[in-house]
């Protein structure tokens, strides 16, 4: 019990530790008249946000569909092990000892 409560103290420490060391970093970039809008990107207008958004539609049905693909290249590939163990199964061959 006393392991797991220093374990689970020093998890918080460190983390709220990195949280607060952090925090500078990520308001350096606030213009002090209000946000700047420039991120690791550049500036981020209208164009920008719109753009990323239409990337972001496309992405998941293409995603989808890949991953779809993949599946039913799977699927096809257990279907031809299946029948293969099938057909071996009724063979002559197979059905005897020594």
């Amino acid at each position: 019990m006393k392991r797991t409560t220093t374990r689970l103290l020093t998890t918080l420490v460190a983390t709220s530790f990195v949280l607060l060391m952090t925090a500078p970093m990520a308001l350096a970039s606030i213009d002090h008249g209000g946000v700047s809008g420039q991120g690791l990107y550049g500036e981020t207008d209208d164009r920008v946000v719109t753009n990323a958004g239409f990337i972001v539609i496309a992405f998941f049905p293409l995603l989808i569909f890949v991953l779809s693909m993949v599946q039913w290249r799977l699927d096809k590939r257990r279907d031809a092990r299946k029948a293969a163990v099938k057909a071996r199964a009724g063979t002559r061959e197979w059905t005897g000892g020594w």
